[in-house]
């Protein structure tokens, strides 16, 4: 009988080994049935799993991995061409099985899309591809009867092949009756099913052909060790601090995070104020939960990078480097090890801190490389750490998922920050309004935290009617030794620094991202050293940024934005033994923020705190804020989700790729990255740049280079390739004019600030 193969390998002796394609077939349908058996929908997976290498079976792919791998130049090597299309096959198979009934159509999108991502359903996006062309133009070249007989046999699978599925579609453990009711998460559960096929496909093959990867996988502690670890120092952590009020609260809320982790799975809200240790306290919270009801792992989901290493950090610290997974863009590749490169593909760790970006772009995605990990979600406990800074564009598909994951995968939501966002009930105004989600359980209840213990500042409010010029400003800010001031924009952070007297730092993302976290630890030791220190910056310090200022001033913004500002004040309450507060200064500068959903933060606050001259910031506020302000937006779906997602989940039709391809949550058509020339403390980018050039755009060097990319505005970026001040470098644009980027200053767009004698090409 001939041999038919899915995979050949070469050894390092120059002999050669075949991963037998039934063999293949069969281990991916085991494993994919285990990954989805525990939201119920292990039968579909392993259908798909036996039908998605089909087209393996055919003489002409036979002849091409023969003939492309060398594993048998002189065998079987009839034809030539291209690779041939071989998932194809297994689709059109089960359209016919299925006569074009949507349970046919769910397995096709499965099959057709394992190596290339969920299709469409029909042409929108002119670029191909979708199901409705690409399997009715192969209909009449489908499988023969024999070729079917051939695969029955090999994959010893003839009952699956001849199992009548019903014509309804199921979501997980839903029942048919119940499954109409859950239509809008129909497109989840496809996408569940997909990421169980592609990570089983990829982890079979990986195990043939690169098993020394493979061996790194696993191995890590349980979530029951985990717990222990924590316990562990949480109670070294609490000896060694002096009894305060501040401390004494901090132990409250630990207690009240471990004691309601028994409650049901589902949303909860963790809303606690700065400095309440709201890091390890959610951590408690998730651990004990997860041990309670048989979760397996723990998501952080973080909004800006900038911080993530700070988050991770004090995980690490607790429970060693090896069980905390790193995944975001900013990962240091000296400190990535293989065990964690292969956990980020499939997130197969038991704490994963990440960013909403990785987190939701995932969730909506349709490209394999980014579905592969959701069905490690399912059975999770998810943190959102910050939640308030869901993007309000995305709002829609987001809640969604979030919905979905928790009525129909296992998962409980976390939302924890200082500032609660209005996310459950209906939301927005006019035309704009879709329902959140359900009513969330607070685990720090209203009326357990004695305000007064986190109270670490006074706010004051300006005339909102009246604007602060840039010069008056730069006088009273200049006044204090230490001081923060807090802008909308780079360029308005341009202006106002170079009114400040000399010494004073810049902060903003017009400096890359090493440069940032060097200027960062110099803003550390001289506060630590109680040295005189001026800041001025955007507002990437808001989220997390572990400053603390006695005194910050902060442009009129979103409240929320306000409130974060107010987090680098007196942070620790040093100022209380010296019977004092911080002191928060909110300004109105001389230009609005740009037009946009910080424009519509900014008018919100406005009107909100028009006529007052000072305001307590509590949870109550926050939501009225954030009632208030969602009113005033104008679309809460971006990307169309109801439109591609929901509105034909009856007949199966979704419009996967180009839903997908519609959400960026970082916009790429209103930016582009630049990689800068910048010697750092620790790294630089000269070496890093000039190897892009000799070896290309190797993995390795671009999670390297991410460290040194500034992201600038379409327009600018046009502008300076026009003028040849940057240059493409195998795709990669790089800074080619040597004084386009100034250290403490960053990335230079504005020609009044170059220094024409340092220009050279």
């Amino acid at each position: 009988m001939e041999k038919f193969i899915a995979h050949a390998r070469e050894n390092d002796d120059g002999s050669w080994e075949s991963h037998d394609l039934s063999a293949h077939l069969h281990d991916v349908a085991v494993l994919a049935k285990s990954f989805a058996d525990p939201f119920g929908s292990g039968d579909w997976v392993e259908l798909a799993a036996l039908w998605h290498d089909l087209g393996k079976f055919l003489p002409a792919w036979q002849a091409y991995i023969r003939r492309e791998t060398g594993y048998d130049v002189d065998g079987h090597c009839e034809g030539g061409g291209g690779r041939p299309n071989h998932s194809t096959s297994g689709a059109v198979l089960a359209l016919e099985k299925f006569r074009r009934q949507p349970p046919g159509w769910l397995l096709a999108y499965l099959i057709a899309g394992h190596h290339a991502g969920l299709p469409d359903r029909a042409p929108e996006l002119q670029t191909g591809g979708d199901l409705q062309n690409r399997l009715f133009d192969t209909l009449t070249q489908v499988m023969h009867t024999s070729d079917l007989d051939l695969v029955r046999r090999s994959c010893r699978a003839k009952d699956i092949f001849e199992a009548a599925f019903p014509t309804t579609m199921p979501l997980g453990a839903i029942t048919p009756e119940k499954a109409q009711k859950s239509k809008e998460h129909l497109h989840l559960w496809v996408r569940m099913l997909f990421s169980c096929l592609v990570d089983a496909d990829f982890l079979d093959t990986e195990r043939f052909m690169a098993p020394e990867a493979f061996k790194k996988r696993g191995g890590h502690s349980s979530i029951e060790e985990l717990a222990i670890k924590l316990d562990a120092y949480m109670e070294s952590k609490q000896k060694g601090s002096p009894d305060t009020p501040l401390n004494r609260a901090r132990s409250g809320i630990l207690k009240q995070c471990r004691e309601r982790a028994a409650l049901p799975a589902g949303f909860f809200s963790l809303t606690v104020p700065t400095g309440g240790g709201k890091t390890l306290s959610s951590m408690a919270f998730a651990l004990a939960h997860a041990l309670k009801h048989g979760k397996k792992r723990v998501i952080i989901a973080i909004p800006f990078t900038s911080i993530i290493e700070q988050t991770a950090s004090v995980y690490q610290d607790v429970f060693g480097k090896d069980e905390i997974l790193e995944h975001h863009s900013n990962i240091d590749p000296d400190q990535e090890s293989l065990k964690s490169r292969v956990a980020s593909e499939n997130w197969d760790a038991p704490i994963v801190v990440t960013t909403n970006v990785q987190l939701f772009e995932s969730l909506l995605a349709s490209r394999t490389s980014s579905c592969r990990k959701l069905h490690n979600i399912v059975n999770s406990v998810i943190i959102l750490d910050e939640a308030q800074m869901l993007p309000p564009e995305y709002l829609r598909p987001i809640l969604s998922v979030l919905r979905g994951l928790v009525e129909h995968f296992g998962v409980t939501v976390v939302m924890c920050t200082a500032t609660q966002p209005a996310l459950s009930g209906k939301i927005g105004g006019g035309t704009a309004v879709f329902q959140g989600l359900p009513p969330a359980v607070e685990i720090i209840k209203a009326g357990d935290l004695e305000p007064d213990v986190f109270k670490r500042y006074d706010v004051v409010l300006p005339d909102m009617t009246q604007s602060a010029g840039w010069e008056k400003l730069a006088v009273e800010v200049s006044e204090y030794p230490q001081v923060l001031c807090i802008v909308n924009t780079r360029r308005d952070c341009q202006v106002l620094h170079r009114l400040m007297p000399v010494g004073t730092i810049h902060l903003s993302a017009n400096m890359c991202g090493e440069e940032r976290s060097d200027v960062i630890a110099i803003i550390k030791g001289k506060l630590l050293a109680r040295e005189a220190v001026r800041v001025v910056s955007t507002q990437l310090v808001e989220a997390g940024v572990d400053i603390d200022f006695p005194v910050v001033y902060r442009a009129v913004a979103g409240l929320d934005s306000i409130a974060q500002a107010a987090g680098r004040c007196n942070r620790e309450g040093r100022l209380k033994s010296e019977g004092r507060f911080g002191k928060i200064v909110v300004f109105v500068p001389p230009k609005p923020a740009p037009v946009g959903l910080l424009r519509k933060g900014e008018d919100a606050t406005r009107g909100f705190l028009a006529g007052q001259d000072n305001i307590e910031l509590e949870p109550g506020v926050y939501r009225r804020y954030f009632e208030t302000f969602y009113k005033s937006v104008n679309d809460f779906d971006k990307p169309k989700f109801d439109q591609r997602c929901v509105a034909g989940a009856d007949e199966c039709k979704f419009q996967f790729r180009t839903f997908g391809h519609e959400v960026r949550m970082i916009d790429d058509k209103v930016q582009r990255g630049i990689i800068v020339s910048y010697n750092g403390k620790d790294r630089s980018s000269v070496v890093l740049i000039d190897q892009l050039r000799r070896l290309g755009p190797e993995p390795w060097l671009l999670r390297k280079l991410q460290r040194f990319i500034v992201n600038v505005p379409l327009p600018v970026f046009e502008k300076l390739a026009h003028e040849s001040h940057i240059e493409d470098i195998h795709g990669y644009w790089v800074q080619r004019s040597t004084g386009l980027y100034r250290p403490g200053y960053g990335l230079l767009p504005d020609p009044g600030m170059w220094d024409d004698d340092i220009f050279l090409i």
